[in-house]
């Protein structure tokens, strides 16, 4: 396949050719790569089997991992819900259009291939203003989980869409810079009480401010079915990752020599500490405030990955309910470079 099309929205007119554009491919069958505010997805027509099947083909996904389904409203939600209970109406209220996708039992028109075989489906409003749009178009719900190829770094602008996967597909548009930057927060409400099941930008505190209390949530191998982002080899950079502490270069420079990781040939990401550079191959500093943070995140390593770093070392990130996902996200990077 050609290098895909990348159609750019930042005028009225081209705003409205890229949905138009978009949403002819999608109801043909076809997957695109849409901007959303957390990353950008790879969406398909959510009720055809063969357009999510293309997801999985494209992305080299596991047939295992659940794909999120985004609506644009209450109205098409319930429709793709077999039960919409009162606390997904509570959270909706709440917190969309936004960073959070509601596990809901399944309407018996989303297909098996979407949920992994499961009976439930997680559902979102995203916030942009263009995934909106396609939605509205094509007046259909959109199967989308992160652009780019399975277990690797989600992207969180177009140009990372067509690094990984813009010999695959026929469409990229381009959105702009993701405005969250990492994937959402997922709530399975099936449960009582609801569980998080992959924490998200929308803090446990913000969710039990609403309902009242929450369940415990594991990562087990029930709740991957529910949800994606819960495979241990996620989100990882090309360059190996690494995860430590130092008050100074020489405790810095020390831990490397530890790690068996080459100096010259590692970039720095810190937020606190800031090493001078001396030996190293960059450094880069990612504002220490975690929503900041968390926009920077995915562009930052994905930086580091074409300046050709073979090791990326981030500074481990403070505790505390603001910085669960980005530790998260962080781990699970550690663990698939490894």
């Amino acid at each position: 396949m050609a290098q895909a099309e990348i159609l750019p929205t930042h005028t009225p007119a081209l705003f409205e050719r890229a949905v138009k554009r978009a949403a002819e491919w999608l109801a043909a069958g076809e997957v695109v790569a849409l901007p959303t505010e957390t990353v950008y997805g790879l969406a398909a027509n959510a009720l055809n089997p063969r357009a999510v099947q293309r997801i999985y083909e494209v992305k080299g996904r596991p047939a295992h991992n659940p794909i999120i389904v985004h609506v644009d409203g209450l109205d098409r939600a319930r429709d793709c819900a077999g039960d919409w209970p009162a606390v997904a109406q509570q959270l909706a209220r709440a917190f969309w259009p936004g960073p959070l996708t509601l596990v809901v039992p399944r309407a018996s028109k989303i297909p098996d291939i979407v949920t992994a075989g499961g009976a439930t489906v997680g559902l979102r409003w995203p916030s942009h203003p263009l995934m909106q749009a396609v939605i509205r178009a094509c007046g259909f719900p959109l199967a989308a989980p992160s652009a780019n190829l399975s277990s690797q770094l989600s992207p969180t602008n177009a140009d990372h869409v067509r690094r990984q996967l813009g010999d695959r597909i026929r469409l990229i548009v381009d959105g702009g810079q993701a405005q969250v930057g990492i994937e959402s927060t997922v709530v399975d409400v099936t449960t009582d009480p609801p569980e998080v099941l992959r924490p998200g930008m929308i803090h446990e505190p913000a969710l039990v401010a609403v309902l009242g209390r929450l369940g415990a949530g594991t990562a087990t191998e029930a709740a991957a079915l529910r949800s994606p982002g819960l495979l241990l080899k996620h989100y990882a950079p090309q360059a190996r990752l690494v995860i430590l502490s130092w008050s100074n270069d020489q405790e810095l420079h020390q831990a490397l020599a530890r790690a068996r990781i080459a100096a010259s040939r590692t970039h720095v990401i810190a937020h606190t500490r800031i090493p001078s550079g001396s030996g190293l191959a960059g450094v880069s500093v990612i504002p220490h405030d975690a929503e900041a943070y968390a926009r920077a995140l995915y562009a930052e390593l994905h930086r580091c990955d074409s300046a050709g770093a073979a090791a990326i070392v981030i500074e481990a990130v403070p505790e505390g309910p603001g910085w669960h996902a980005i530790a998260d996200r962080l781990n699970r990077a550690a663990a698939g470079s490894n």
